[in-house]
């Protein structure tokens, strides 16, 4: 267990750390020391940033309520770390994230880059050999200081298996549109948190190589987040493909309507997205969000109010249409007395775990739905992780140190220094995304869900809807088609919707698309297919 305990005085962690089969012990100056003088009360726990002091008896401190509630769309400003602040548990990891001032990503993270070279994988005995070769390009980047937390390094198959992870990704994009919009439609991309640019650049070769006649017509959009990496995405490909746009902004900022049908790519993002934690009551079944507290000397702590955030409010709802039950046993779930009986035993918790949802997530699907409205999203990420702290769909929160990756237990950790990254439940994603989709876009950029039937785009071009109209020569509706978009039809004339996402292993989307002979190791493993066997697709 990770102790961020407030007697340790200028200490980022006094904590023990897994790395392999051994434990270390380091500490530094990067949390604020406790004022002195404050004469601390022996009744208190001495862990406060795990537990809250009798959570839900009215006993949370009156200071707690009287801090300053913020969002991370605020601390934006702001340029170190804020203190006599609360804010959603999404918020603080956003900020901790995303903050252009302080944040994890514009101001620690470096994502690995093998340079112009990529590896020689048929001269490459086995994996091992390969392991070694990232290790010596990891070497490349420099030792570490041993003074606090070293460089934020990090790597994606994108970088690992360039330029054929990218190669495949192209072909999987350019297979849909030569099939259903060749030549009448433009190739339009867009590509949120695209990194050093490494696969819009492997992506935009393939088409300039293979594909001429598609290149000629291709528009490569990507939504960037971080201020450094949009000069590095510019300066390495608006020199070599001018199809190539950059454009600096959050994508749950995005306000601009892409009315031509377009590929939607999220490479390894959707992990990096906050999440908000919640809780039931485990009497009454009632909800509750948390909130992350920093008070004037910087220490953290969490309490819980009832759900009142919309964006909570909308996931829950949806979830509930959805029915995807909460991570409560399904007894508990359906009778009052056994939860009573079960709340009388010794020990046992009044609350629910801590689930991780998320609200993030929901809030791309929105953007989609209303501004990409003849999308077709092409999406991956981990579906499952190791060494997570504690909790339902809880994040691995993590640090380098010395060289080496360093796992922590507790979400409360100083922003800006620790990568915070989320699972996700593909699954029930698709249900999510699928359900989004067919419903009608918000009006006035509401972020107010219309739980209605039939999906209506500004694409419109006739009186009346053609979803309403599209049983009209038939009563069948293949169960893996969507409702048809109005004013687009197929050869025939008539409205026919387009196929529903599915959900793909790792290895069996590149087995569909890669060039696998080129991955091959002379032992005859291939990496880029036996690595990453917890990431999956969405397509």
């Amino acid at each position: 267990m990770i102790l961020l305990g407030p007697s340790t005085t200028q200490c980022l962690l006094n904590t023990q750390l897994r790395c392999c089969t051994t434990r270390r012990l380091f500490s530094s100056s990067l949390l604020r020391p406790r004022a002195s003088g404050k004469r601390r009360d022996l009744s208190e726990p001495k862990d406060k940033w795990n537990y809250n002091n009798n959570q839900f008896d009215g006993a949370v401190s009156e200071d707690l309520h009287k801090l300053r509630l913020v969002d991370a769309n605020a601390l934006e400003k702001e340029a170190t770390p804020p203190v006599g602040v609360k804010m959603l548990a999404r918020d603080f990891i956003e900020d901790s994230l995303y903050n252009p001032n302080y944040g994890y990503f514009p101001k620690q993270a470096t994502i690995f880059n093998a340079k112009d070279t990529a590896f020689d994988f048929s001269n490459l005995r086995d994996s091992a050999e390969f392991q070694e070769e990232i290790g010596t390009k990891y070497a490349d980047y420099g030792a570490d200081k041993h003074d606090g937390p070293g460089r934020q390094l990090w790597h994606t198959p994108t970088e690992l298996f360039k330029p054929w992870y990218g190669r495949a990704i192209g072909r999987c994009l350019v297979s849909e549109y030569l099939l259903k919009y060749f030549p009448y439609e433009d190739f339009v991309i867009y590509e949120i948190g695209a990194g050093n640019g490494t696969l819009a650049m492997d992506i935009l070769n393939l088409l300039r190589e293979d594909y001429p006649e598609v290149y000629e017509r291709t528009r490569y959009n990507i939504i960037e987040i971080s201020e450094s990496l949009v000069q590095l995405q510019k300066k390495k490909l608006q020199a070599i493909h001018s199809c190539a746009t950059i454009t600096h902004k959050s994508i749950f900022h995005w306000e601009t309507t892409e009315p031509s049908p377009c590929f939607f790519i999220a490479m390894e993002v959707i992990d990096n997205f906050a999440h908000d934690i919640v809780r039931y009551d485990m009497k009454t079944l009632k909800p509750y969000q948390a909130l992350v507290t920093i008070d004037n000397n910087g220490d953290f702590d969490t309490i819980y109010d009832p759900v009142t955030d919309p964006l909570i409010v909308s996931f829950l709802n949806l979830r509930q249409t959805l029915n995807h039950p909460p991570p409560i046993n399904k007894l508990l779930l359906q009778w009052d007395m056994l939860r009573k009986s079960y709340l009388s035993l010794p020990l046992v918790p009044n609350l629910s775990a801590s689930e991780y949802i998320p609200t993030r997530m929901l809030s791309l699907l929105r953007t989609l739905r209303n501004h990409f409205p003849r999308h077709r999203l092409l999406l991956t990420d981990f579906s499952s992780l190791p060494d997570s702290i504690p909790g339902v769909n809880a994040p691995v929160v993590q640090t380098r140190f010395q060289n080496i990756t360093v796992p922590c237990t507790t979400l409360h950790v100083k922003q800006g220094f620790f990568d915070i990254f989320f699972p996700t439940n593909f699954e029930r994603l698709r249900d999510m995304y699928e359900f989004m989709l067919s419903q009608p876009p918000s009006k006035s950029g509401s972020s107010a869900d219309c739980l209605e039937s039939g999906r209506v785009t500004p694409l419109t071009s006739t009186a009346s809807s053609f979803s309403s109209g599209s049983q009209f020569f038939s009563s069948y509706q293949p169960s893996n088609r969507r409702n048809p978009v109005d004013g687009v039809t197929s050869a025939s004339g008539l409205p026919v919707g387009e196929r529903k996402s599915s959900v793909f292993s790792h290895s069996e989307f590149l087995e569909t698309y890669a060039e696998l002979e080129r991955t091959r190791l002379r032992s005859g493993e291939n990496p880029m297919l036996d690595f990453y066997k917890n990431v999956k697709f969405l397509f």
